[in-house]
């Protein structure tokens, strides 16, 4: 017997579906080995050496498993992510199982399939130190700026702050477009459009003001909009120049893990986290009905846009089979990577695009439908021809004024058939305006003048996709990383979101002005793209790892020293739409020992405190009382959000509202969370009583493969799994990966 290891129990049971029972295939659950985590756990006398161990009891309970496993094996492959954090767990793997450093026994695939997986067992190679190293360092020097900075912040600030060494640079990026969002003064100026018709031919069509006298203008008041007003009310319109040309808009490259992110975002609506969550599902497998555990597309830690042959011409081929021949360009679409690209992986593709995401659409959860086919269509249009149009320009004289209108008609979709891209609505109506035929010399009747005030705008706030965008194109971070620096900073309550905007709160742009005073290097975006490019380094043997970290922490320590010996930091408060029931003063928002609380600030004539729980006031809904017919309003209670009367205390109806948590198994319609009155949660069906479903557990929708009783959420030692409901099966679905 073989054994191969791997990271998750979803990707081990995909594997041995490929290998067949000459192998066993078993899984580490992620990281075997851990830092503590109440301590430092490097060792300053030893060049940073990191005190790596099992530290979890199920994580020694897995060593002890997998030794009695390599004890039955004849030959032992390691397989987990192909990446740095993979290399790292392979190689403790290896330490903790005591397999021998100078035998190849590491594997790697790209995609989870048959092929792939057959031809990494067929050609195993050493574990490359120099990615265990860079991980190393990466981590160490992040434990080192963690332990290090945090408990300065927390004595000169408030309790449960932190710092991180991207997470910091990142937030001081949202910190700084608030500063100029807070400095900005817009200015006026005047946007002026005629809408212009040439006789006896349609449409109408818009033309711009773009140049007075002969240069270009912009018009910053009124007094010039109305001069020239005055001569585009009174003088002829002549068509002065017409520009004529065929234009293309070419297919975009297929996904890297940020343009996955961002499309997601902006497309799906999901966030971040949710996104790298759901194409972990999509990389490792897991349970079709009918169809097995199948894995969908390649592995989705990558900054790069490169393909292999075999794919790039199993997408050619699909397009002509399903598009037609025109959609196929005559040679292949190659994109290049950019050049601080590791281009360790492919881009991100479905591993078999026989498997379209309408076959398996009503078989998954939405959303692994929705990003697998996003996935699927990017990389297929990126195959396909350029969207080809007919352009038009056309200069148009009145007086000494001139105006500009521009149009297009599309000839060819080409790729836009297979993926859409997002725009505007205006944009889209501007760029695809159709003009009549025209030509030099012509009359243009005049319809009407519309003269519009406008204002400069305040540069927008980042969005999760944007700032994820701006964080690759600094350098800073890495794409895996993105998702869980958003995670830390809403948990730290240093960003609020407000609608798609991303919002510092007053505390996250306190924080960040105390390091910027402090510790410059630990925000400096710039400082941290070139640490970045250090530990890249690293991989490639260029430099010793614990060198790089010591020319980072030893000039952090003199800094801390300047910091501990600082004023500690007077918080300001934030406002809020609460009233002092005592005063009648507005109540501020202060942070305490404790966390957050509300305060009257008309402090110290009135000492008032609250809870920040009690601020949130009753929210009205459109949902009519059965009872009475007044308006029923969404209220926080003790065992959540419900719905109480308007008309109290007339009328004491109240109801609770159901959180929707998946699809009935039995019947198919909603099953919500419920709270007994004894405080006890459950889950049952919103069809009862024709459907008498109910679980103690989160159901997760779907069946069991084995015994057909329906499969559930477990949580177990803070991670959570899929397992059965039915305590005789045993079926085990795996862990779910939240990353």
């Amino acid at each position: 017997m073989k054994l191969v290891i791997v990271e998750s129990p979803a990707k081990a049971k995909t594997i041995g579906k490929y290998l067949g029972p000459d192998y066993r295939v078993d899984a580490s659950r992620g990281h075997i080995w851990d830092l503590p985590d109440k301590e430092m756990g490097i060792d300053f006398n030893h060049n940073y050496e990191p005190s790596l161990e099992a530290r979890k009891p199920e994580q020694r309970e897995t060593i002890e498993r997998l030794k009695k496993e390599v004890a039955r094996a004849e030959k032992v492959y390691l397989a987990t992510d192909p990446d740095r954090e993979g290399e790292a767990i392979s190689y403790h793997l290896q330490c903790a199982l005591n397999l021998d450093p100078n035998e190849k026994n590491r594997i790697m695939f790209n995609e989870i399939s048959k092929k792939a997986v057959n031809n990494a067992i067929a050609n195993p190679d050493y574990i490359n130190k120099g990615l265990v190293s860079a991980q190393q360092a990466r981590r160490v020097l992040d434990r080192l700026v963690g332990y290090t900075l945090s408990p300065v912040l927390c004595k000169k600030i408030t309790n449960k702050l932190s710092a991180g060494r991207v997470q910091s640079a990142a937030l001081r990026i949202i910190v700084d477009r608030e500063k100029e969002i807070q400095k900005f003064k817009p200015e006026e100026f005047w946007h002026v459009s005629a809408l212009l018709e040439k006789p006896k031919n349609k449409p109408q069509f818009k033309a711009v003001l773009t140049e007075l006298g002969g240069k270009k203008i912009k018009l910053k008041n009124k007094e010039q909009c109305d001069v020239a007003l005055e001569t585009l009310n009174n003088d002829e319109y002549i068509v002065s120049s017409v520009k004529k040309s065929v234009t293309q808009s070419r297919p975009q490259p297929p996904f890297t893990t940020s343009t996955m992110q961002q499309d997601a975002v902006n497309k799906l609506r999901m966030s971040s986290g949710a996104v790298m969550s759901v194409a972990q599902q999509l990389y490792e497998g897991f349970d079709i009905p009918g169809m097995g555990h199948v894995a969908l597309v390649t592995y989705i830690r990558t900054d790069s846009v490169r393909v292999s042959t075999d794919a790039v011409f199993a997408a050619r081929d699909r397009i002509a089979a399903v598009y037609g021949a025109d959609y196929v360009p005559e040679k292949p679409n190659f994109y290049a990577t950019k050049k601080q690209a590791q281009d360790a992986h492919e881009a991100i593709r479905p591993i078999n695009l026989e498997l379209t995401p309408e076959s398996i659409k009503d078989k998954v959860q939405r959303n692994q439908y929705a990003l697998y086919k996003l996935i699927y269509e990017r990389f297929l249009a990126s195959q396909a021809v350029p969207a080809t149009y007919n352009s038009v320009s056309v200069g148009i004289s009145c007086g000494n004024c001139g105006l500009t209108a521009t149009g297009r008609t599309p000839i060819f979709d080409g790729y836009l058939a297979i993926y859409g891209e997002s725009k505007t609505k205006d944009k889209e109506e501007d760029e695809n305006a159709i003009l009549p035929q025209m030509a030099v010399g012509d009359k243009l009747k005049l319809v009407k003048l519309t003269p519009e005030q406008r204002f400069t705008k305040a540069p927008a706030r980042y969005t999760e996709a944007s700032i994820i965008k701006a964080m690759e194109e600094k350098g800073i971070g890495r794409p895996s990383t993105y998702a869980t620096i958003m995670q830390t900073l809403y948990k730290r309550e240093y960003v609020n979101k407000d609608g798609k905007s991303l919002v510092p709160s007053s505390l996250g742009i306190q924080v960040t002005e105390y390091l910027e005073k402090y510790f410059s290097e630990v925000v400096d975006v710039q400082f941290t793209a070139e640490m970045e490019d250090k530990l890249d380094a690293i991989e490639d043997n260029d430099e010793p790892w614990y060198k790089v970290v010591d020319s980072f922490y030893k000039p952090m320590l003199k800094e801390v020293d300047t910091a501990m010996h600082s004023r500690k930091v007077t918080l300001q408060d934030e406002t809020s739409d609460v009233l002092c029931d005592k005063c009648g003063a507005p109540m501020v928002i202060r942070q305490g020992r404790y966390g957050k609380y509300l305060a009257c600030s008309n402090y110290p004539a009135c000492s008032n405190m609250k809870s920040l729980k009690e601020k949130t006031p009753p929210k009205e809904t459109e949902i009519v009382c059965e009872i009475c017919g007044a308006k029923m309003l969404e209220r926080q209670g003790r065992y959540g959000k419900y719905l109480s009367c308007s008309n109290y205390p007339a009328c004491h109806n109240t109801k609770p509202i159901n959180e929707t948590v998946a699809k009935c198994p039995k019947c198919g319609k909603d099953v919500t969370k419920r709270i007994s009155k004894r405080g006890i949660t459950f889950y049952g069906c919103t069809g009862y009583p024709n459907c008498d479903f109910v679980s103690w557990d989160i159901p997760t929708g779907t069946m069991c493969p084995q015994c057909g009783a329906h499969l559930v959420y477990k949580t177990l030692r803070g991670k959570k799994y899929i397992r059965c409901s039915n305590k005789d099966c045993g079926f085990d679905g795996g862990e779910v990966s939240e990353s």
